[in-house]
């Protein structure tokens, strides 16, 4: 995912202070005049583009199909991913250039996080925006982007490109919606309905 630091950053997204403690009590940091880490120390606005690109963990979930329940606009999700993700890497073939392809992309930024329900409960923006800590399998903390596919939280294995599926409601799913750390996540995101009557998002 990409910021755009030019754009307002509106509502100010604040890092709590119990996220400073946790710094210690996580061993982030060792002395009392060595830094936390940027991602406790900074507001999300504030952070370096490259700081910004950091967060992002990596998982492809977020570059899974969603579909918009027509009458009661609830979000479902499903295992349907986009055509320019490698379904194994879950990395973007075009990241560059992925708006070149897919105009409807979504280019995340700060300011849009307060706004936006279709972001997992893993994700790195949604857990800080919130005032919550990286996971310990978040590569930033555990040093090693093999520790998401480990931690169970990654997409890899188990979607399907857009180009091979022809009804997206067919591969509607739970999962994306929820935090296999800590169990299923029960709510109206991962409610199956009827799937007549939904957009494609």
């Amino acid at each position: 995912m990409q910021a755009d630091f030019g754009a307002p950053t509106g509502q100010s997204l604040l890092i709590k202070p119990k996220l400073f403690l946790l710094a210690f009590e996580k061993g982030y940091h060792t002395a009392m005049n060595k830094a936390p880490p940027f991602w406790i120390a900074k507001k999300l606005q504030d952070m370096t583009p490259d700081e910004w690109e950091s967060l992002c963990d990596g998982c492809g979930r977020c570059c899974l199909h969603k579909l918009r329940d027509e009458d009661d606009e609830s979000l479902h999700f499903t295992s349907v991913a986009c055509r320019l993700l490698d379904l194994k890497t879950c990395q973007c073939t075009e990241y560059k250039t992925r708006r070149r392809k897919v105009p409807d992309c979504v280019t995340l930024t700060p300011d849009m996080l307060g706004d936006i329900d279709w972001l997992p409960p893993t994700c790195a923006y949604r857990l800080l925006a919130d005032g919550s800590p990286l996971p310990q399998w978040h590569p930033l903390v555990s040093g090693r982007a093999e520790s998401v596919a480990e931690a169970g939280v990654s997409a890899s294995g188990r979607c399907i490109s857009e180009r091979e599926a022809v009804e997206f409601e067919r591969y509607i799913v739970k999962w994306p919606g929820e935090d296999p750390t800590v169990g299923a996540q029960n709510g109206a995101r991962g409610n199956q309905r009827n799937p007549n009557g939904r957009n494609r998002l």
